[in-house]
């Protein structure tokens, strides 16, 4: 098993130990949170460093993911995203042994997608984006980079979900149309 450590140490960050320890292709090594939190833990793994310390950990540890959640704004996945991309880490797809997603789908560099997530052929989830706990994400899908499509929500045939956009719980989209922004839950967008 290859060495990783998770970037954020909030609500998201439990969610994706929970699924890195059931894919059992990583060991994660240690959290990187606020300069503040180290030493503490979190479901056992100890925050062993802050984004002060990323250059000098990617010395000994070259895989890092994201576990920074999206709910009001992006701007710090995308920032901590860029950061490590910059340092040289590797960042792969976290996906859950109990999802299903289709061999004709491509999910791109440190997304991760949860627990129970469906995602059909041919569709691409881009870098960076969070694929919530049961999403439904139907054939010819694109989801662009830096997207959160939370729980539960439908992404019909065909759509496209632009760079940045948040859709929220329960959310569901007509098929063939480009969304962007925030979505509300349980909002249906035609």
């Amino acid at each position: 098993m290859k060495d990783i450590l998770l970037i954020g140490g909030g609500g998201h960050c439990k969610s994706v130990i929970d699924v890195i320890e059931l894919e059992n292709k990583y060991n994660i090594v240690g959290i990187v949170d606020k300069k503040e939190l180290i030493s503490k833990e979190i479901l056992g793994y100890k925050v062993i460093g802050c984004d002060d310390d990323l250059a000098e950990l990617f010395k000994k540890y070259k895989f890092a993911v994201v576990t920074v959640g999206q709910i009001k704004s992006n701007t710090l996945r995308v920032k901590l995203f860029n950061l490590l991309k910059d340092i040289g880490y590797s960042l792969p797809t976290i996906i859950s042994p109990l999802a299903y997603v289709s061999k004709h789908t491509i999910i791109d560099e440190s997304s991760v997608v949860l627990h129970h997530a469906l995602i059909n052929a041919g569709a691409k989830v881009c870098k960076n984006c969070i694929i919530n706990s049961k999403v439904l994400i139907e054939h010819d899908v694109v989801i662009e980079d830096n997207c959160h499509i939370s729980t539960g929500a439908i992404i019909n045939g065909g759509t496209v979900v632009k760079e940045n956009t948040f859709v929220g719980s329960n959310a569901t989209t007509k098929e063939y149309i480009e969304i962007k922004g925030f979505i509300k839950a349980g909002e249906l967008k035609k």
